[in-house]
């Protein structure tokens, strides 16, 4: 099975400018990413930037490199320049590696690559883990999938789906309900390049906007999405200098 692992990687994050290249052991956290991605059966893999700080950085560790307009209304459409840039085809399959997960598994890389070449049915492929903590269901940054019996997801939501009526029929529930395994959506998508081709000709929907949740769009225009539980949980991504340092501890630790 042939597919590419493209790495979305900003300069201008809101929360933490200039995050992929945070020093982590000596390393910027997109080498991190990039190294671990190459330790996947990807055919190639491919950082995506409109920065040339990150380019020359990059391009300094050996990474081949993409460099994309700086208008793009979301990560999807950047992600589909990158292909056309490639010269993918239609049917070619690319994963969409987040550029601040320093850890990631090169397991789920291979993992949701494969689901998504075993189902004809799906444009998209993507990971969930189960939840075990209330706070976590309740926390609208922690984003909830729902499958059917075949895998394809019926909704991805910032809200707690199904809403356990009995057992939060309480103004603050204090445990986990035992009724359900609720599923933490994974922030790791397969896509076919076709899907992404015609991504960027859809409008915006006022579902994904209500939600702040892309994949949202290609359901509304009738995609499917295959959605499974990940081999290995990947540890938590970078958003804030907070979480880096958390990391370093962690890290630390270890030693």
């Amino acid at each position: 099975m042939d597919f590419t692992v493209v790495i979305p990687a900003r300069y201008a994050s809101t929360r933490f400018p200039g995050k992929p290249l945070a020093d982590i052991a000596g390393k910027s956290m997109i080498q991190h990413v990039y190294e671990r991605s190459m330790q996947s059966n990807a055919s190639q893999v491919v950082i995506a930037t409109d920065d040339e700080r990150i380019e020359k950085v990059a391009r300094g560790f050996g990474a081949k490199v993409c460099m994309t307009r700086a208008d793009h209304p979301s990560g999807t459409d950047r992600l589909q320049e990158v292909t056309t840039q490639l010269g993918l085809a239609e049917d070619a399959l690319v994963v969409n590696v987040q550029g601040d997960e320093p850890l990631i598994p090169p397991s789920i890389i291979n993992q949701v690559a494969q689901n998504l070449a075993a189902q004809s049915g799906a444009s998209i492929a993507t990971l969930c883990e189960p939840i075990d903590q209330l706070e976590i269901l309740l926390n609208p940054n922690s984003v909830k999938v729902l499958a059917d019996v075949n895998g394809m997801a019926l909704y991805f939501s910032r809200a707690p789906i199904p809403w356990p009526r009995d057992a939060f029929n309480q103004p603050q529930p204090s445990q986990m309900p035992s009724s359900f395994v609720w599923q933490r959506h994974i922030g790791i998508y397969a896509y076919k390049v076709a899907l992404l081709n015609k991504y960027v000709q859809w409008a915006p929907t006022a579902l994904e906007e209500t939600e702040c949740l892309e994949q949202l769009r290609a359901m509304w225009y009738g995609e499917r999405i295959h959605v499974a539980q990940a081999l290995e949980t990947p540890p938590p991504g970078i958003d804030t200098p907070e979480d880096l340092q958390r990391l370093l501890k962690h890290l630390g630790s270890l030693h």
